[in-house]
């Protein structure tokens, strides 16, 4: 990711330089599956670094990783009805408010996370962010990487043909349920808290997510097979419900915003520097890593773009072009 630390130091730097004064004692409640020292975590506790320095101590993030809160769907559905709670949501959550989100979740969509960005800053976002205030949700972050999403399984998997009749663990959410299914496997939706549980007892037979996600939970310890078939670049949004945003000091709520796109920026450099660590742990660990050809993959995935006919007409073509430019 180029010029990220310069445009951290920069944006940090002016903060630093115009503290406004917040009323005391605020305190933002940030909800999230990950553990503690997971790159999730990590960024959490930047931003709230951040925050305190930005409000001079008047703005407080107090954090609740390891599903505390409970898991990602219901802290959503806690936001939602006004709860002070500000939570990770990939953007295939949130397609039951618009449909035509899903597509930034579709598999092999693009391998280049930075263009993925760019639609994220498009008007055709910013649209579709107005539309979700408008239904209650309120984005703060946009622009957070959360990782290439990898298969981890009980098996070795080469090919499309080695996922058949392999449970394998998706989020609940339909973009990630039929890209599973489109390359083979069987998906099977449960918490994030509930996986390694379901790999001891058998469960399900695989796991897919960013490296430092498996790692992070220890899922390696149950599952010895690692396939970088490196289907999804896994943006993910930061949000919370409208009706408690709506309860803050408006400067509080511009100051989330600004110290909120430091720490995504930051996740983009974690997550760089992550990858490449967290792959020679896992080796180290016993884990066996397998480089697939993709393609057999992504050509197996493709048919997935044609199962949503609630897309607008044209919506991956009008997306693909915009990631070209």
């Amino acid at each position: 990711m180029k010029n990220i630390t310069k445009a951290l130091l920069g944006a940090t730097t002016a903060l630093m330089m115009a503290v406004p004064a917040f009323a005391a004692d605020t305190t933002v409640r940030i909800a999230y599956e990950n553990n503690p020292g997971e790159p999730a975590d990590l960024v959490m506790h930047r931003w709230a670094e951040l925050v305190d320095n930005a409000s001079n101590g008047d703005v407080e993030l107090e954090l609740y990783p390891s599903s505390q809160l409970g898991a990602k769907k219901d802290v959503i559905e806690q936001a939602m009805l006004g709860v002070n709670v500000i939570t990770i949501a990939d953007v295939g959550f949130l397609t039951d408010y618009d449909a035509d989100l899903g597509i930034l979740f579709g598999p092999y969509l693009t391998d280049d996370a930075d263009q993925l960005f760019k639609i994220y800053e498009s008007d055709w976002f910013k649209e579709k962010e107005a539309k979700l205030q408008e239904q209650g949700i309120h984005i703060v972050i946009s622009n957070y990487l959360y990782g290439t999403r990898q298969l981890l399984a009980t098996k070795k998997v080469e090919t499309p043909e080695d996922l058949k009749g392999m449970k394998i663990r998706t989020p609940n959410n339909i973009m990630q349920i039929r890209a599973i299914e489109a390359m083979g496997g069987t998906p099977t939706p449960m918490p994030l808290g509930d996986v390694y549980p379901a790999l001891t007892q058998g469960t399900i037979d695989g796991v897919e997510n960013p490296l430092p996600v498996l790692f992070g939970q220890k899922l390696h310890e149950q599952a010895k097979e690692l396939s970088m078939i490196s289907y999804l670049q896994n943006t993910s949004l930061w949000l919370g419900g409208q009706a408690y945003f709506d309860t803050l000091d408006p400067r509080v709520v511009e100051m989330l915003h600004e110290t909120g796109r430091e720490a995504g920026l930051y996740s983009q450099e974690v997550a760089a520097e992550q990858d490449a660590k967290i792959l020679e742990e896992m080796k180290a660990a016993g884990v066996t890593v397998t480089y697939p050809d993709t393609a057999p993959f992504k050509a197996a995935a493709m048919k997935v773009y044609g199962e949503f006919p609630e897309w607008s007409e044209g919506l991956y073509e009008k997306i693909q072009a915009q990631l070209a430019e």
